[in-house]
C-alpha cells in the first residue's frame, strides 16, 4: 500500500521523482531499508531544547519520506500529540494543540501508518515476556516485528540489539 502523501506540511517536503541512476560510472549503491520510528524520533524534530537531535529526526524523517522507508504506528501519533502538547518545566510545551493537531494530521497524511492489529497485540506480550521491554515498548517493537520491518528507530532500546527479527539502531548516538 502507497501512502498518502500531504503537500509538504509539517516541515517536510513532498517527495519529488526519483533521481536519474547513471550506469556504469563510479559510485556506490545504497539500499534503503524500511524502518518504524518511535516517538521520540517525532518529538524532538519540535524540540529546540536539542538541536542536534532535532536537526538528525528532521533529516531521517525527510529522507524516510522521500525514500519510503519510514512507518510510523498508530502508537506513535498518539503519543506525540500527548507529548509535544504537555507543558514542560517553565509551563510552556513544545507545541499549541492546534499546531499538535496540524502536525499528527500531517503525519497521516505523509507516512504509511500501521495500526494494531491481533497479531501486534499477541507479539507485544510474548515481545514484553521474552525481552524484558516494557510494555509500551513491547507493543511498538511488535508492529515491526509482525510487519517484516527490519529496523527500528529509537533511543529507548539497546543500540544495534536484534529483538527478533527487528534489530534497534537509536539514531541520536
Amino acid at each position: 500500500m502507497r501512502p498518502r502523501r500531504a503537500s509538504g506540511g509539517a516541515g517536510l517536503p513532498a517527495p519529488g521523482p526519483p533521481e536519474p541512476s547513471v550506469a556504469g560510472g563510479p559510485g556506490t549503491t545504497c539500499t534503503s531499508v524500511l524502518a518504524l520510528v518511535d516517538t521520540n524520533v517525532l518529538v524532538y524534530r519540535f524540540d529546540p531544547r536539542f538541536p542536534e537531535k532535532q536537526r538528525v529526526a528532521t533529516e531521517m524523517l525527510r529522507r524516510g519520506l522521500r525514500d519510503d522507508t519510514v512507518r510510523i504506528p498508530h502508537q506513535a501519533i498518539v503519543e506525540f500529540v500527548a507529548a509535544v502538547t504537555r507543558p514542560l518545566a517553565d509551563g510552556d510545551s513544545l507545541l499549541a494543540p492546534e499546531d499538535a493537531r496540524r502536525e499528527a494530521e500531517e503525519l497521516l497524511g505523509q507516512f504509511v501508518v500501521l495500526y494494531p492489529s491481533e497479531a501486534v497485540l499477541r507479539t507485544a506480550v510474548r515481545g514484553w515476556a521474552t525481552y524484558q521491554l516494557g510494555w509500551f515498548d513491547a507493543h511498538l517493537w511488535a508492529y515491526a516485528e509482525v510487519n517484516g520491518l527490519p529496523e527500528l528507530w529509537s533511543e529507548d532500546f539497546q543500540h544495534d540489539r536484534l529483538y527478533g527479527t527487528v534489530r534497534a539502531l537509536n539514531p541520536f548516538r
